[in-house]
């Protein structure tokens, strides 16, 4: 098991750059903020308690976990509130109340803690809980008939499922400008393509994610997508689509790039990302799943290790 106290590093003096977990936590948090306020609009109070349930019991579990292992008490860094945020915005706002505590439970206890702690973790523990639920009870994460009692003002159909299940000329009505505003149903904080990218740059700028798992990740669902297109434009629908619907943004920029599951060498990073993308648009496409995003990260997460051993030679190494 992952043990903190066992870290050994060179002898003092030891220099910090005054960096913390908590600083990067509440600057994630608030750069969601804008896609996560756009979901409580539009899908209102069932949203909020959502939202609300899953921040919350993720820092009890995280609080009874450090009080039966007998850890230090970590809620105050922020990463339990950070995984329950981002495990509600993937989350319908109709989900019950039993599906969030489950799912919490299993992206704080089974996904972080059971592997001592943050720093640990092999996997993003919001991606866990997500692919568990999705797995057990995928009927919930039908959107279409999850928001079915809703009018929004706008088409009332889940983009990825109407290409799944009907093809290209179901999801011509959807403009890059629709799909950019929110115009589209899904998950509470995934559905408003601009405050997601705009967090995702602000995130960048200023060096709390890497820009190079972003940007491959995104330019893996291009290509892909892409291809896919030129070989059959009626059966597939374009690069643009793809990118901008479902969990691809929030993939790109908050769940790929999640530290201790992401790739820290550059070359790496840049493998990692592509496959994450191009293993998005393979289960779309060719898969079982309506959304791919959520496994291709997940898959990418089991090949991290390996591909982090990609570095570059040592300065005086022999061949």
């Amino acid at each position: 098991m992952f043990d903190q106290k066992k870290f050994v590093v060179s002898h003092a003096p030891f220099l910090h750059d005054e960096s913390r977990i908590s600083e990067r936590s509440y600057n994630i948090m608030l750069a969601a903020l804008p896609a996560v306020l756009f979901g409580l609009v539009h899908y209102g109070i069932p949203a909020l308690g959502v939202v609300s349930l899953s921040i919350s019991s993720s820092i009890i579990w995280e609080f009874l976990m450090n009080y039966v292992t007998k850890r230090p008490k970590s809620i105050g860094d922020g990463n339990a509130a950070l995984i329950g945020l981002l495990f509600a915005m993937l989350l319908p706002a109709t989900s019950p109340w039993w599906l969030v505590l489950t799912g919490t439970f299993v992206s704080v206890v089974i996904g972080k803690q059971i592997f001592g702690g943050i720093g640990g973790n092999p996997f993003n523990p919001a991606l866990i809980g997500i692919a568990i639920l999705m797995v057990s009870w995928k009927n919930f994460f039908d959107f279409d008939d999850a928001l079915l009692n809703y009018d929004l003002g706008f088409i009332m159909v889940y983009p990825l499922a109407a290409l799944k299940h009907f093809g290209v000329s179901a999801v011509d009505s959807f403009t890059i400008s629709d799909l950019l505003l929110g115009r589209q149903i899904g998950a509470i904080g995934t559905t408003f393509g601009i405050g997601i990218i705009a967090g995702g740059i602000y995130l960048i700028i200023r060096g709390f994610i890497r820009w190079e798992i972003s940007l491959s990740f995104l330019a893996g669902v291009l290509i892909t997508a892409l291809i896919f297109d030129l070989y059959d434009s009626t059966r597939y629908a374009g690069p643009f689509f793809h990118l901008l619907t479902g969990y691809t943004l929030i993939g790109a920029f908050f769940l790929a790039t999640e530290d201790s599951s992401s790739p820290v060498n550059f070359i790496p990073m840049f493998i990692y990302g592509a496959g994450g993308g191009i293993m998005t648009v393979l289960i779309r496409n060719i898969g079982a799943h309506v959304d791919g995003v959520v496994f291709a990260v997940i898959l990418m997460n089991i090949a991290n290790p390996l591909l982090d051993k990609i570095r570059p030679k040592a300065i005086g190494k022999g061949f």
